[in-house]
């Protein structure tokens, strides 16, 4: 776990404080670890990845991927634009795919999931099944939409959202860092309120835990650093307890005013993505 309250005088004005946890975990069955995180609390950035391509190729891709995001990070400008993290994204995909090339593998690759906070604004960029949540005044949304077999069909009408927890191909995932020679993300942007709770993780907790069960963990959080440390903890062992058969990763950003309660008005609608490309290729994660 780590805190995110430490404060760098040479950083930018700051409008928020930023209470943070990051916990990482194989899971119950795996033996390794294919998941990755950053916690850059100091410029306003985090990350979650699921690498695929098994042992020394999930692990390896996911890492990659926060290399790649760490390098384009300058501590004394705040928090990357979306230009910079999609050129650290495209040169991490072409990476990849070099590194699958000589490996004689048919993918490494990695989901990602980025959010950065600069002012009273947030961004997000993602490509596969990796999440953002936003929990704010006792609701809790989905903030990305996932990039999988599954979303399509019931972006379609094919499929009821009620059924795709059990589907046979729920772990098919469409896009990924590493997996085509052009990266599509798509990203999402929107205001940042006093007591925002942004959750990125894996998919090894979203389909262990469902979202009333996380959201539950949520609203008893304290709203301090030790509170939302402890509330990671639970977490992990929640879906430990559940017996999650994927590596479970997630991080916890709670957004405190500098100087009182930001009245921001919410969004006129729930934050979307756009809508998933046909021709996309299908992976596993």
């Amino acid at each position: 776990m780590s805190d995110g309250d430490t404060i760098d005088d040479h950083a930018p004005t700051r409008t928020f404080w930023f209470h943070t946890a990051a916990v990482s975990h194989a899971g119950t069955v795996r033996s390794v670890n294919e998941d990755a995180c950053l916690d850059r609390s100091d410029v306003g950035l985090w990350a979650v990845a699921d690498g695929m391509g098994g042992h020394e190729a999930g692990d390896y891709a996911s890492r990659m991927v926060m290399a790649a995001l760490n390098r384009c990070i300058d501590p004394t400008m705040g928090a990357p634009t979306g230009r910079e993290i999609r050129a650290a994204l495209d040169g991490c995909n072409a990476a990849l795919l070099d590194h699958a090339g000589r490996l004689g593998s048919a993918v490494v690759g990695s989901t990602a999931v980025v959010l950065t906070i600069t002012g009273r604004r947030f961004s997000c960029a993602w490509a596969g099944d990796s999440r953002l949540y936003r929990a704010r005044g006792g609701a809790f949304v989905q903030v990305t939409r996932d990039h999988s077999y599954v979303q399509q069909l019931i972006d379609s009408g094919v499929l009821d959202p009620s059924e795709a927890e059990g589907h046979a191909k729920s772990n098919v995932i469409t896009r990924a860092v590493g997996a085509t020679d052009a990266l599509v993300l798509d990203t999402v942007e929107g205001d940042v309120n006093h007591g925002d709770l942004f959750l990125l993780c894996s998919d090894g907790l979203t389909k262990t835990l469902a979202d009333l069960d996380i959201s539950g963990a949520l609203d008893t959080m304290g709203h301090s650093a030790d509170g939302v440390a402890e509330t990671a903890g639970r977490l992990l062992d929640a879906a430990l307890a559940r017996g999650a058969r994927d590596n479970v990763t997630l991080v916890l950003v709670l957004c405190e005013a500098v100087a009182g309660p930001l009245r921001t008005p919410p969004p006129a609608g729930d934050p979307q993505d756009g809508d998933p490309q046909d021709g996309d290729p299908t992976l596993t994660s």
